[in-house]
C-alpha cells in the first residue's frame, strides 16, 4: 500500500500545489491553467511528464470536468440539474466513488474491488487529503480523480461566492 498527501496552497492564484509520499518528498506536481480557457490542471511527475489532465468543460450550462490519466479519458465529473442542494455524478468505466465524496472522505472502488481510500486531513491550513492506494496500478487514476475532486469543489465554492456578490 502506498500513501500520499495533497495540500493546496490557500492562497495560490496559480493553482500550483505537490502531492508529497509518507516520507515528505514530492512526488507528483499538479500546475493550474490561470486565466485560460478552458481551465486545465496538469499532473506532472518527478521528471516533469504529464500522466493526467483535467479539463472544465468550457460554455457549458452545468459544470462539467473531464479527466484524462496516460492521455486517454477516463472519467468525466458533470453538475446535475437540482434546486435544492449541488449534486454531481461522476462517469466513468468501471471506477466507482463510495462513500462522501463531497467532503473528502471515500473509498475508490474498480469493477467492486477496492484500490483506494481518500480522507480529509483535520486541523490543517487550506484542504489537505490524505490518499491510500491499495493497488499501485491506479495510483495515476486516484491522484487524478482526488485532483479533479477537489477542482470541483472549488469551482462550486467560486460560483456560489459570485452569486452572493
Amino acid at each position: 500500500m502506498k500513501q500520499f498527501y495533497i495540500k493546496q496552497k490557500v492562497f495560490s492564484l496559480s493553482g500550483k500545489f505537490t502531492v508529497k509520499d509518507e516520507q515528505g518528498k514530492d512526488v507528483y506536481f499538479v500546475e493550474g491553467s490561470f486565466m485560460k480557457v478552458p481551465k486545465t490542471f496538469s499532473i506532472l511527475n518527478t521528471t516533469r511528464d504529464e500522466i493526467a489532465l483535467i479539463t472544465k468543460k468550457a460554455f457549458s450550462f452545468l459544470p462539467k470536468f473531464f479527466v484524462e490519466v496516460n492521455g486517454q479519458e477516463l472519467l468525466t465529473i458533470k453538475k446535475e440539474f437540482s434546486f435544492l442542494k449541488a449534486r454531481y455524478t461522476i462517469d466513468s468505466a468501471g471506477i466507482e466513488v463510495q462513500g462522501n465524496w463531497w467532503d473528502m472522505d471515500f473509498h475508490v472502488l474498480q469493477h467492486g474491488e477496492l484500490v483506494g481510500k481518500v480522507s480529509k486531513e483535520w486541523f490543517t491550513w487550506g484542504d489537505s487529503y490524505k490518499v491510500q492506494i491499495l493497488n499501485e496500478e491506479m495510483e495515476a487514476i486516484m491522484i487524478a480523480l482526488v485532483v479533479a475532486i477537489d477542482c470541483v469543489k472549488a469551482d462550486h465554492a467560486a460560483a456560489s461566492s459570485a452569486a452572493t456578490t
